[in-house]
């Protein structure tokens, strides 16, 4: 098979591309797993038979991508980086977000979880050394007002379950960031992806063996674990185009882009319930993505064709 990740250029315009593609996954993904979830009798049971599936074929793509010599060349202290990716990304955050998904409403998930562009853009400034102008943070403010028209507050009720969802974007927010700085050295962004749901896969087998839940996965009947097998499948797009995109773009870019998912959701959402969404839903989604496609069009004007900057 021909190595795939060398024929995607390493350019902020397809960085953008790839995050404007994640947010579509992210959208439907958040949707159908507000279903999925509440189909299996425990949301911990129900992640890492998910988080399973998406490692087995993300470990997958990364043999077929990756050449022997690139492993080869990952220092032995990104092997370290990578493990704690798998920590703090792909294994307590998704125990916290399903846990929170299976009491809280979609569109509250969704919107929770598309803040993570803010607390990434203010850790991108002191630890990535990317730059915001005013007119990035005027785009971001106007994403923050899109998504408050999309779903507005009185619309979110606050619970137990969107605490969780708020601790899992923390936690994904500080992953962004040591993913950013290992994909600007020499790790490549299958083998990131497959060492998040890898090494994540070992946290959630032994959470489930710790808390005696283990032994659920045996009385899973058909119908669970297709729902289990599905939304694995479209877990594992999402982590690969989103580690593409961060290997290309700069990381306040990309989770600002990222926040197209929330309207996808409640579009999906409202046809769904055979309504139309109200005006003011509508005009949130006009600007959430007039914001995203203007700073996706200043980073790609302003750095050309190249790859965000190294951190040093």
């Amino acid at each position: 098979m021909a190595r795939w990740s060398a024929r995607i250029p390493v350019s902020v315009r397809w960085g953008a591309l790839l995050a404007f593609a994640t947010a579509l996954i992210s959208g439907f993904s958040i949707y159908v797993n507000g279903f999925a979830v509440k189909q299996l009798p425990d949301a911990a049971v129900y992640t890492t038979l998910k988080n399973g599936v998406a490692a087995i074929i993300l470990i997958a793509i990364a043999a077929m991508a990756v050449r022997p010599a690139q492993l080869r060349a990952i220092p032995r202290r990104s092997w370290g980086g990578l493990a704690i990716v798998g920590i703090v990304g792909g294994s307590i955050p998704f125990i916290l977000f399903f846990t929170g998904l299976a009491q809280a409403s979609a569109p509250s998930a969704a919107f929770i979880q598309k803040t993570l562009f803010v607390w990434v853009a203010m850790a991108a400034i002191p630890f990535l050394g990317e730059r915001l102008g005013f007119a990035q943070l005027g785009a971001i403010a106007v994403l923050l007002v899109g998504q408050f028209l999309v779903m507005p507050p009185n619309g979110v009720q606050w619970g137990q379950g969107e605490t969780m969802i708020a601790l899992a974007t923390l936690f994904w927010a500080v992953e962004v960031v040591l993913a950013k700085r290992l994909l600007n050295g020499t790790v490549p962004s299958p083998v990131l992806a497959a060492a998040r749901l890898g090494f994540g896969m070992v946290v959630l087998v032994g959470y489930l063996a710790v808390t005696g839940k283990l032994t659920g996965i045996t009385a899973l009947n058909a119908t669970q674990w297709a729902w289990a097998l599905g939304t694995g499948a479209i877990l594992s797009a999402y982590v690969a185009t989103w580690f593409a995109a961060l290997r290309r773009a700069p990381a306040s870019l990309v989770t600002a882009i990222l926040v197209v998912g929330a309207p996808v959701t409640a579009t999906i959402q409202a046809f769904a319930g055979g309504m139309i969404p109200a005006p003011q839903v509508l005009a949130g989604q006009v600007l959430i993505a007039i914001a995203a496609a203007a700073l996706a069009t200043y980073a790609v004007r302003s750095m050309g064709h190249r790859a965000a900057a190294p951190v040093a």
